[in-house]
């Protein structure tokens, strides 16, 4: 697994760097904090399983993973907002930048979503996709031919670099522990989240975590991931639904109403004609 490199996107890549600890670490941290209480629990993997079950966390802390990443500076921005966590970033103002910028496929456009305003929603076509990546490759051509020249003139890297496009890669190494790298996951491998990080996320979780922690992954998945929950108002609506009774959705804001349809279409309690109940 150390220093496995998986390539991402066109020209990014996740590569690990280090591991420490796995799935037994996590027992024995278990087993020390919970001393005698851990014999209800006979196996490592059931262990597991009730740690992640009922969210105890600071067991998978004693796992900690170091990555090296090479990503577009797009989402790097939603990356970096993840802090428990030790990185460093390589600096454009040290060294220069290479010439290596996320490129878009005509089929990969996205509009803009119409309920979610920082997220997408379908594909354009593909002729107005063509449009969209030839006119992508003339502004990030020229957007380093006028960095280059910059520096050809002596300008100073911290600012020759000033106009460069969010689309341009950087790497940095990227520490943290398992706990932390599970909230990570969840977040960036939802649906909802931007399609580029989401690549990173899977790979990092079902390449890298999966095999690192097999036994915690698949609690994570079970519990985390694929589970549903619902809050004090879904569970009062979802009642007056089972029972068959008149129920108004007022209780629920928009955005609430519509994470409650995804979640009873979810489990085949209303379909698409009568999700306005």
């Amino acid at each position: 697994m150390k220093n496995k490199t998986f390539k991402v996107l066109d020209d990014g890549f996740v590569r690990v760097v280090d591991l420490m600890g796995d799935d037994s670490s996590i027992v024995q941290a278990a087993r020390v904090s919970y001393g005698k209480g851990t014999k209800t629990v006979r196996d490592d993997r059931g262990l597991i399983r009730h740690l992640v079950r009922l969210s105890h966390t600071s067991p998978l802390e004693m796992c900690e993973i170091k990555l090296h990443v090479r990503v577009p500076m797009d989402c790097w921005r939603q990356w970096i907002r993840h802090r428990m966590v030790s990185v460093n970033e390589r600096s454009s103002r040290y060294s220069v930048v290479d010439n290596a910028m996320s490129k878009t496929a005509p089929t990969k456009w996205r509009t803009q979503s119409k309920t979610n305003k920082q997220g997408s929603d379908d594909y354009v076509n593909i002729m107005e996709g063509i449009k969209l990546s030839e006119k992508e490759e003339f502004l990030q051509e020229y957007a380093y031919k006028i960095y280059q020249d910059r520096l050809d003139r002596g300008i100073a890297r911290e600012q020759a670099r000033k106009d460069l496009p969010l689309s341009t890669y950087t790497e940095a190494y990227w520490k943290i522990d398992l706990h932390n790298l599970l909230h990570f996951l969840k977040l960036r491998m939802d649906p909802a989240a931007q399609w580029e990080i989401r690549q990173y996320a899977n790979i990092i979780g079902y390449e890298i975590v999966a095999n690192w922690c097999p036994l915690t992954w698949e609690a994570f998945l079970d519990y985390k991931v694929n589970a549903v929950t619902f809050s004090s108002n879904e569970l009062t609506l979802l009642q007056y639904i089972i029972q068959n009774r008149k129920c108004s959705w007022d209780i629920l804001s928009k955005g609430e109403q519509r994470e409650f349809i995804k979640k009873l279409k979810r489990l085949n309690i209303i379909g698409d004609q009568n999700e306005n109940l």
